[in-house]
């Protein structure tokens, strides 16, 4: 059996989320994580390299960085639709979603809520305006960013602003989106 290291309000709870919606064959794990605050800390128990979460141990493939964790979930349990497969239409789209979240908005975020601006963030990344437009742009005609299909791509995009529920604009598509999102994952 599959093993997830999980620490609870943290960036695993997406995964943990889509762990229960796959309906797999996973024990959820939790561990303790060093947090912004300065509580917590390193867990002798989490075997990540970083002591970080989450982090997927599937017999010899041992996972981390969500966007990874979700493909191999969501190839490895397909029945549960989250995610097109290798050669299903969509695929494209789908990938680009999960490597959009993991190498723009993630940073893009972080940079925003740490004050942070420069121009090589927003040559190569754009800034947070930006993301938030491309956003925007996705579900203006769609409730979900792969259309009327919800996926794991949009358990992952909507993931910070549970956690950082300031980021939800007041209007537009994206607090519809986020609160359908929330409702999926809920069950």
């Amino acid at each position: 059996m599959a093993t997830l290291y999980h620490s609870p309000n943290s960036r695993s709870d997406a995964i943990a989320a889509l762990v229960r919606l796959l309906k797999a064959d996973v024990e959820i794990r939790e561990v303790e994580i060093p947090r912004i605050d300065g509580s917590g800390g390193p867990d002798p128990d989490n075997p990540h390299p970083e002591k970080k979460v989450p982090y997927l141990v599937d017999g010899d493939e041992k996972l981390r960085e969500r966007g990874a964790i979700i493909t191999y979930l969501t190839d490895k349990y397909p029945d549960a639709k989250l995610g097109p497969l290798p050669g299903e239409a969509g695929r494209g789209a789908y990938l680009s979603w999960l490597f959009y979240y993991q190498g723009v908005m993630e940073p893009v975020i972080i940079m925003h809520m740490a004050g942070i601006e420069h121009p090589y963030m927003k040559s190569g990344l754009r800034d947070f305006d930006t993301m938030m437009k491309t956003l925007n742009e996705a579900l203006t005609d769609s409730p979900f960013l792969m259309g009327e299909h919800f996926s794991a791509a949009d358990i992952l995009c909507s993931s910070p602003f549970f956690w950082l529920s300031s980021l939800v604009p007041e209007d537009g598509p994206i607090p519809d989106w986020v609160a359908r999102c929330e409702a999926k994952m809920k069950g």
